[in-house]
């Protein structure tokens, strides 16, 4: 399966690439996901676990960071295996457009998966992967983009979900 998108994201380049190399940004944007740990350098572990049609699998894999050129955008790539579910391997190349106080981020996505999660059919995997995507823009956008302009109190911190994940 290949997908190709871009989404606009309301923050500037610099967070957004920040927030992309942010383990627990990822870990609160990825549907199901359980876990993410900086294993290495440029290597993460990740626990997800999804419902693809009748099968519900918790995947364990190991994602790698190669083509590296901050703020401008990666490649990443990675493999999971499900248990009796199957397992899952794929990767996307990621590029960061500045475009004025937004980001414009592009992403090629390709994935292959095989065992009982591949006997559903390509069909139900595609729309499973473009939805659990658009999930996933879609809280990475709420995480990284400024909240509303509200009022702080004197001393205190602006509101709204990157606050919240204790970053500035």
């Amino acid at each position: 399966m290949d997908m190709t998108d871009n989404r606009r994201i309301e923050a500037p380049r610099e967070v957004v690439w920040a927030a992309l190399n942010d383990p627990e940004v990822l870990k609160a944007c990825i549907p199901g996901c359980e876990s993410v740990e900086k294993t290495g350098e440029n290597e993460l572990e990740a626990k997800v676990t999804l419902k693809i049609g009748p099968v519900k699998a918790s995947f364990t894999g190991k994602v790698t960071l190669s083509n590296i050129d901050p703020p401008n955008g990666y490649t990443i790539s990675g493999e999971g295996q499900g248990g009796v579910a199957g397992h899952a391997r794929g990767g996307a190349d990621v590029r960061l457009e500045a475009d004025g106080d937004a980001t414009i981020l592009h992403y090629t996505v390709r994935a292959e998966v095989g065992g009982k999660i591949a006997q559903l059919g390509s069909r139900l995997i595609d729309s499973t992967a473009k939805k659990l995507a658009g999930e996933f823009f879609e809280n990475f956008g709420e995480a990284v983009a400024p909240a509303p302009e509200e009022p702080a109190g004197e001393g205190e911190k602006p509101k709204g979900k990157w606050w919240k994940l204790g970053r500035a």
